[in-house]
């Protein structure tokens, strides 16, 4: 009965239950000890290990595997201009059919071997790919610009092409919505201070800071 009971809870001496534990580690240290229990989970049910999140939760403690916190950093959105800005288009509908059709575009700031740089990316809201970047020591028009002028180059849109963003002054500029005229570019913003209306993107930044820039530099 106690040896029937130790298996079915996942003692020790299950060899099942240490190969998960070697498996969370491996997991751990490869990926800079970024995964939670919930992708944890998804990870072990991938390599045959049907397991729940709560039983991933307490394979983790036993591993004495930790997730690493995000920090906080600082808000790069100015919406306090005189510029005119643009009807939200998107309206937190982010699945999108085909390639092409939505852009959602933002602007943070991260470590880099030069210091802190500016980063503006734009995503492509049907494959969730980057399609257009930028980097800069100045958050300028230009920063925008060069991300949006990087996807035109490499995607070819057509005209009608959404572009989403916040209401940043770099976006609102007369620089911008002047590339987006000669392009045929509709532009599209978010609400006022509301950062769910860019979730796309915010996420995308939130993973990049947290698994590959706030831990490698």
């Amino acid at each position: 009965y106690y040896q029937y009971r130790n298996n079915r809870e996942g003692k020790p001496e299950d060899p099942v239950h240490q190969e998960m534990i070697e498996w969370i580690q491996d997991i751990a240290k490869s990926s800079d000890d970024t995964y939670g229990s919930r992708r944890m989970e998804k990870a072990l049910n991938v390599l045959g290990y049907p397991v729940s999140r709560e039983k991933a939760r307490k394979l983790m403690r036993e591993a004495n595997v930790h997730v690493r916190q995000r920090k906080k950093y600082k808000v790069t959105t100015n919406s306090n201009h005189k510029h005119p800005v643009f009807e939200n288009l998107v309206d937190r509908e982010f699945d999108v059919e085909r390639p092409d059709q939505v852009y959602a575009a933002d602007i943070t700031y991260i470590w880099t071997q030069e210091g802190w740089l500016y980063l503006a990316v734009v995503i492509d809201l049907c494959t969730r790919k980057v399609v257009g970047w930028s980097m800069s020591s100045r958050m300028k028009a230009q920063l925008v610009c060069d991300a949006l002028q990087m996807a035109i180059w490499r995607r070819r849109p057509k005209a009608g092409l959404i572009h989403h963003s916040d209401r940043g002054s770099q976006y609102a500029s007369k620089a911008f919505r002047r590339l987006l005229k000669d392009h045929g570019i509709k532009g599209s913003m978010s609400r006022k201070g509301d950062c769910w209306d860019n979730a796309v993107v915010e996420s995308f930044f939130g993973s990049l800071k947290k698994e590959r820039v706030q831990w490698r530099n």
